[in-house]
Parts: structure tokens; sequence; C-alpha cells
């Protein structure tokens, strides 16, 4: 079946999305937009989810104006993984090429460069939704019970900019999976096992040139273990059954949403393994997560092991540690439970 050819304009975009609800249809916006091959972006920007204001494009200002309202829910989702936190967005700090959001429930890492459009849609729900260069959604606000709405509304009045530049129709091209290049395995291993943060660890795969899951093909199974299919599910069980605190990441190129803190409601649903706690909740579509591995990096404070999902094409769909922070050691009860995942001891 050929792909879709998105409409030649917004309006036209908006007439084919109502002929989509009309036909019964109740796909959310992102699937929505993709089975009319037209971006995200785009179908907000066009008005058929309800009226949309577009906002200037100040991101440090826009992000440090949401603080004074109270709690919102923010979202950071891939084709596989939602993350949904509800909380304060406290401490909007810029560092080098991303901002920060380091509050004890939001805790972002962002990377406005590739951002360039965002919209406030009202209505029961309503939300400040910011997009790629290409339409692809990348972070979302949404309006709660504790959010003050007067507040909302100024920010929206402040940042409207009803000249912003229309985003792109068409759907962005697919992500392929990128020709992997040869790598020095024996090198890669002895850097790795150097490592002395974990952060540390996107630069050494850069040095060497290799992806993330050719790494982990190639570091060895004391550093990087495949584990089987359901292996993140069941860490989520475990975790809850031992109130166990995580911290659990997921993100797209242009965004990192953080949850830290035990999880409880596990719920298994039509392809889709789920948190649903008050105030954190995780979708991820499970069946289609294409690899699963445990991974060991070593670093000052001794070894910190992630159990880490990744998609057909070798993209980060999820990572999964236990809950710490710099300076302190691994749970042992996180490295046991991965250790049990693995069937085998971890490395030291």
């Amino acid at each position: 079946m050929s792909d879709p050819i998105p409409p030649a304009s917004l309006a036209a975009l908006a007439a084919a999305h109502r002929a989509q609800v009309e036909a019964g249809s109740r796909l959310r916006a992102r699937d929505a937009a993709q089975a009319l091959g037209a971006s995200e972006a785009a179908l907000v920007a066009s008005g058929a989810l309800g009226e949309a204001t577009p906002l200037r494009p100040d991101w440090l200002d826009l992000l440090r104006g949401l603080t004074p309202l109270g709690r919102v829910m923010a979202l950071t989702r891939n084709a596989l993984a939602v993350h949904e936190r509800k909380g304060v967005y406290e401490s909007v700090e810029p560092t080098g090429h991303a901002l920060l959001v380091l509050g004890p429930d939001i805790d972002l890492r962002l990377f406005p460069r590739g951002w360039a459009h965002a919209y406030a849609l009202g209505g029961e729900r309503p939300s400040i939704q910011i997009f790629a260069n290409d339409g692809s959604a990348v972070h979302k606000v949404y309006a709660t019970e504790g959010t003050d709405r007067a507040g909302w509304d100024a920010l929206v009045a402040a940042f409207a900019a009803p000249d912003a530049a229309e985003p792109p129709i068409a759907l962005p091209p697919a992500v392929e999976s990128g020709a992997e290049t040869p790598v020095d395995a024996a090198a890669l291993r002895a850097e790795w096992l150097e490592l002395k943060d974990t952060h540390d660890f996107f630069g050494l795969l850069r040095r060497h040139g290799a992806s993330r899951r050719q790494a982990f093909r190639l570091a060895g199974e004391d550093l990087a273990q495949r584990l089987p299919a359901g292996a993140a599910a069941e860490a989520l069980r475990q975790a809850a059954a031992l109130a166990l605190p995580i911290m659990l990441f997921v993100g797209n190129r242009h965004a990192i949403q953080i949850h830290t803190g035990p999880v409880s409601r596990l719920v298994d649903a039509q392809g889709w393994f789920n948190v649903l706690d008050p105030d954190f909740n995780l979708h991820l579509k499970e069946t289609e997560v294409a690899e699963i591995w445990r991974v060991v990096k070593p670093t000052a404070d001794g070894a910190v092991t992630s159990i880490e999902l990744l998609d057909a094409q070798g993209e980060t769909v999820a990572m999964l540690f236990g809950a710490r922070k710099p300076g302190q050691p691994e749970l042992p009860a996180w490295r046991a439970l991965a250790e049990g995942l693995a069937g085998r001891p971890l490395a030291a």
C-alpha cells in the first residue's frame, strides 16, 4: 500500500480530519495525522483539534512562564513510549545547547536547536504543544486541576504570535537505520571500561563512530547483554512489588523526560504496557520494541546498570535505572533485579 498523499493546505487537512472523525475514527492526534500523510504540527495548526494559537518560539521564557502556574502535566514521547508526569516546572535553566528543568517531579533535558513551532490549544484540557522543524511533536504541557487557569491564559496571550510561520504539512520522513561502519571492538571495550560518568557514554559512541546498538553488540556480555522480550515489563513488575524507586527515561531527538520514584499500578492492555499512577503514567508499546539490553557502565561511584529498549532502527525507546544521584552507589536491589533478568552476575 502506498503512503497517503498529504492535503495541499491546512484547510484541506482540517476537512480531511473531519471526514476521518465522521467515518468513526478515534485515532489520537499523532496517528490521525500519520493516516492523512501529514505532520502532527500541521494537524494542530489547521484547527482540526480545536482553536490553536501559535506562540513565539522564545523557548526559555516560555518554559519559565510555566513555573508560577502550579501543577501541570508534562508529556514527552516517541513512537513506542509515552511519558506523562505531573508536577511544577522548577529550576528552568539553560546550559550549553540544552535547557534543563530540574524539579523533583518534572525533570527534563530539552534540546531546542531543532524546535520550530508551538501552539496553545484551549478547551476542557488546555495544552501547549511544541514541535520540531519537521512538524514532529517534541514536548507537550497540559493544564491540570491544580493549574492556575487565569495565569495560563495570560501566558498564552503574552506569547501569542498570529503571524508565525506555518509548519510543514507533509509527514516527516521515516527514520531509517543508518549503515554501521567498522568499529574496533577491543578499543571500544577498553574505553568503556574506563568510563567515570554515565553521561560520558555519548562521547564514547561518537569517538568510535558506533551506534548504540552496535556498541552493545560489540562490548561483551559483561557490559551489554541482550534480554528476552518482555524484560522491561518484568523489571517494572518486580520494581513495583519491591516498592523500589527507579529512574525511567523516555525521549525523542529533541527532549528527554525522567521519572524518579516507585511505580505501582501496572496494566497490560492491547499491546501496550502501562504505568497508571496518580502523578506518573507510562504507555509502552511493548510488542514493537525490537531489542532490550542490560547495560553496565562504570562510574566514579561504581557500576551503574540500565535496562535499555531499542526500536527496529536502533533508536532508544526508553531506559530504566535504579534511582540514584551523583555521588551515590547503585541500589543493590536494582542490581539484583537486573541480574535476575540477565540470568548471570553483573560486572563489578
